[in-house]
């Protein structure tokens, strides 16, 4: 980081950055992915419904999805270098108040916590692994995701390991993780501080230019477009950010760190897919990237349902990794499409994703109770033929 700061080149990627950003994504998301993967203790200690559950993640996601594009659009304007930390400090707060909740309301104020955590830390850290990319926005936003995909794949382990044997309380103890990114954020934000006025991540003009040249109408529907992809990725991601260990255990009968270690294999399988993304959109084109990761994964969802346990788990890791590879060319094609909004891109698509994500929960919690957890599966199955719609999208790369 040191290295970094001392000498900052707008042309070269600032790879020491990057890593701490991608870290710091780590640790803020281990911290959000404790809240679903607690669920199984949450539920039997308050005696919770699914609905009950959904709405706990409801009201996580919603905080982080409404307040993310003001952030953004604030930000783009006056950089907050310190709002990093502070972001982290709420997160520790969440987890601590969900390690000590004695009733369902303490477990909502939790989630709210970590829900603004989460909206203050995506958009800034977002920009800076832009403007530390040097020109590989999708391989900078994929190093930067990735981070925070590993650390929601870490969240169930953790859970199997640590909470599931110590009990709601082991949430508290885990609040030192958040401690700890509060340290590695501060010294990001130092290097923000010292280098964001000066550094400018370059574009390709070529890009700029096609993408200027679209009219308003166009580059609306475009975002639209682009809205009705996350819409179908996260609400489908619910399914398995919330219930999937559920459905393991209802159909198969498998036990509580069973069902916890087959999640950790599907959110591992999404950071490798993260990780893939970005690369491979700035090689081919982000919109050749969007068109198989959304509806490529159709068969695969559609047999899912009906597979035995062996076969759920490899289809989960073919589906994780193959529709995380999209969020990364979705950002860094609407980042393209709006030139010079940054962070208020970056908030929207985030917190859209959040809210998306809490939405989905809560609506597939009281599907779930009305019918069953394995028919919640059979009917996210068809979303991604919502991956359509990208046939709409304008070639901004050519």
């Amino acid at each position: 980081m040191s290295q970094a700061i001392n000498a900052p080149r707008a042309a070269t990627t600032i790879y020491p950055v990057l890593m701490v950003a991608s870290l710091g994504h780590f640790i803020n998301d281990v911290t959000q992915a404790l809240l679903p993967a607690s669920y199984p203790v949450l539920k039997t200690g308050f005696d919770l419904s699914f609905t009950q559950l959904g709405v706990l993640t409801f009201v996580y996601q919603i905080t982080a999805s409404i307040l993310q594009p003001f952030v953004g659009w604030y930000t783009d304007g006056r950089p907050q270098p310190y709002s990093l930390p502070f972001g982290m400090t709420c997160s520790c707060a969440g987890m601590i108040m969900l390690g000590m909740a004695s009733n369902y309301p303490m477990l909502l104020m939790g989630a709210m916590l970590l829900g603004l955590g989460s909206s203050i830390f995506h958009p800034e850290a977002s920009r800076i692994a832009r403007l530390a990319s040097g020109g590989k926005h999708g391989f900078a936003q994929s190093v930067f995701q990735v981070g925070g995909n590993f650390g929601t794949s870490l969240g169930p382990l953790l859970a199997a390991f640590f909470i599931l044997p110590h009990g709601q309380h082991g949430m508290a103890a885990l609040a030192s993780l958040a401690f700890v990114g509060i340290l590695i954020l501060g010294g990001l934000g130092r290097w923000y501080q010292v280098n964001g006025s000066h550094l400018r991540a370059p574009a390709k003009s070529g890009k700029v230019h096609k993408a200027l040249s679209l009219s308003r109408a166009r580059v609306g529907l475009a975002i639209a477009v682009l809205i009705a992809l996350i819409f179908s990725k996260y609400f489908y991601l619910a399914s398995f950010t919330s219930y999937y260990n559920f459905y393991l255990m209802a159909r198969f009968g498998v036990t509580e760190r069973t069902a916890q270690l087959c999640q950790f294999v599907f959110f591992a399988a999404v950071a490798v897919g993260t990780m893939v993304g970005g690369p491979v959109g700035d090689r081919i084109g982000r919109k050749k990237v969007i068109w198989g990761s959304i509806l490529g994964i159709l068969p695969f969802t559609v047999v899912l349902p009906h597979a035995n346990l062996g076969t759920t788990i490899v289809l989960s890791a073919i589906i994780g990794t193959v529709i995380a590879s999209a969020f990364s060319a979705i950002v860094v094609y609407a980042q393209e499409l709006l030139p010079g909004r940054v962070g208020m891109v970056s908030g929207l698509f985030f917190g859209f994703a959040f809210g998306m994500a809490g939405i989905g929960a809560a609506a597939l919690g009281v599907l779930a109770d009305h019918t069953s957890i394995e028919f919640v599966f059979e009917l996210c199955a068809f979303l991604p033929l919502i991956g359509l719609l990208t046939i709409l999208l304008p070639n901004v790369e050519d």
